[in-house]
């Protein structure tokens, strides 16, 4: 080996040496959320593939060890400013307890230590590897599974009605004259689809050299799946259907899942293996791997002085280590409670206290400080309404959660049909919540649900604004005044008296309630 040649190889060793550090410091700073990564591989078989990423990158990094090789390794400090703004997103993220942006934030630093250590040009060169790294090690994909059930749904329908069959179709909910459906999480497809995008992304990279041929094929990834999930739906609805549910039911039906998707994947990769051929036949596929920058094809062998790393190290070090200081401060134990438990307003002249409750339907909020739960009749006769709260602002428990739902997705009675935003009256003017309709076969009952936050005195329906106030408020050091607010009132055939029954209720009722929130104080002055 030559002078330079020594030169460059103890000049990339001072920039492994000094990433190497960093990404120890960064495992040992930010081990909350990066621990809560692997612990979601571990109980969800849907993300169960997240342990083959880690060797999947490696591999990836070393099937390109050549190209890397001739790029020369420099300190970018243009790097500090985005490891400021994905620390800065890592905290608001962790004090709004929104898991998935603080573990895309810490699994992002990586990369972003990358680009300081080593440069920009690797950065570019490394891009595929360090995003499969991102988008597969990051559990991520619960938020498509209403829409992938929705559009499976509508799949299943419309394939129902050309065949001829007879089709009720309710939400997620399908009846044929040999049966009911539901398209419940696990007929979403969401499992399908990460796996076929995993699969399809490490093909991508092992068959194609272009990132064009890349993206295209991850694409196909994505689509083939889901398009070929409902269709699969349909095919076992069909088969139970037609045999009388005697096939495509319980195991059966887990069993033609996996076979269909084996010879989806099958279908994959024999298009990937023949558009590859063809690429290489018609001469398309690059020579050289495009994603290296052109002006670093050549090794310069002006190895960088050792003082730029270690000025380098140090300054990330200083950003990374602000996240997990301010984390520890925001999270400080609050004032302790108060004691004070929140009364609801007395009986009016117009609603009384009911004796019993119209229903055994609870809405599910989880680690709420406290639950309040009360049924009105209305004196006139004409039905009831029921209002539970949901109480946060002591503990860890948070008011906007996935797990707050109306009724869990494995309840065994209750089923919800609809749920969307809507305009209703409310106190002699407009206001937004979000309305739902629940239904219970076996009870022979139906429930008109309306549901909003209340967080601080204001109302909220949209989970994001939501989300926000409840951050906001956090980042403070104590948790908002946050409610969960639901009212419920029986509902028949035609929704309009049930709605105007809940309105009648809100416009006399809820000035009192909400005047038993704003008295409420969680915490002692």
């Amino acid at each position: 080996m030559d002078a330079k040649g020594a030169d460059w190889l103890r000049g990339i060793d001072r920039h492994l040496i000094g990433l190497g550090v960093l990404l120890l410091l960064l495992l040992v700073l930010f081990w909350p959320s990066y621990a809560g990564i692997v612990a979601i591989w571990v109980r969800s078989p849907t993300f169960a593939h997240g342990f083959l990423v880690i060797p999947a990158v490696l591999f990836l990094i070393w099937r390109q060890g050549a190209a890397l090789r001739r790029i020369e390794p420099r300190v970018d400090a243009r790097a500090l400013l985005a490891l400021a703004a994905l620390v800065l997103a890592w905290l608001v993220a962790r004090a709004g307890a929104v898991l998935l942006i603080e573990q895309l934030s810490a699994a992002l630093l990586i990369p972003a230590l990358v680009w300081l250590l080593l440069g920009w040009p690797l950065l570019r060169a490394l891009a595929f590897p360090l995003g499969f790294l991102v988008l597969f090690g990051v559990p991520m994909g619960d938020q498509l599974i209403e829409p992938l059930m929705a559009f499976t749904a509508l799949v299943v329908v419309s394939l129902l009605r050309l065949s001829g069959i007879p089709v009720l179709w309710e939400g997620a909910f399908i009846s044929v004259p040999s049966g009911d459906w539901a398209v419940v999480e696990a007929c979403s497809g969401i499992r399908y689809l990460i796996a076929s995008l995993f699969l399809g992304a490490l093909y991508a990279a092992l068959a194609f050299r272009h990132l064009r041929h890349r993206l295209l094929f991850i694409a196909l990834a994505a689509l083939l799946p889901i398009l070929a999930n409902g269709v699969r739906a349909y095919l076992i609805v069909l088969i139970g259907h037609l045999s009388d549910r005697r096939l495509a039911v319980g195991i059966d039906h887990l069993i033609y899942g996996w076979v269909f998707f084996g010879l989806l994947m099958f279908l994959l990769f024999a298009i990937g293996q023949r558009w590859s051929a063809r690429l290489a036949r018609t001469g398309s596929a690059e020579a050289a791997d495009t994603s290296l920058p052109a002006a670093a094809l050549e090794p310069q062998h002006h190895p960088e002085s050792a003082r730029s790393v270690l000025l380098g190290l140090l300054a990330a070090l200083a950003i990374l280590g602000s996240g997990p200081l301010l984390a520890a401060w925001m999270e400080r134990p609050c004032p302790a409670p108060a004691g004070f438990e929140l009364v609801l307003p007395p009986p009016s002249a117009t609603w009384q206290h009911l004796e019993r409750s119209f229903s055994d339907w609870r809405p599910r909020y989880q680690e709420a400080g406290g639950l309040v739960h009360e049924g009105y009749q209305e004196a006139a006769g004409t039905g009831a309404v029921a209002v539970h709260l949901a109480l946060y602002g002591v503990g860890r428990g948070e008011l906007v959660n996935a797990l707050n739902v109306l009724v869990g997705s494995q309840d065994p009675h209750w089923r919800l049909i609809a749920r969307d935003p809507r305009r209703v009256r409310i106190g002699g003017r407009g206001e937004r919540v979000i309305e739902a309709r629940l239904d219970s076969p076996a009870r022979g009952q139906r429930l008109l649900v309306w549901q909003w936050y209340w967080i601080e005195g204001e109302r909220l329906s949209r989970d994001v604004m939501a989300k926000t106030r409840e951050t906001l408020w956090r980042l403070g050091g104590c948790p908002a005044r946050a409610v969960g607010v639901v009212l419920y009132t029986p509902l028949d055939l035609n929704e309009a008296p049930a709605r105007a029954r809940l309105e009648r209720f809100a416009r006399e009722m809820l000035p009192g309630i909400e005047a038993a929130l704003e008295a409420w104080r969680p915490f002692k002055p």
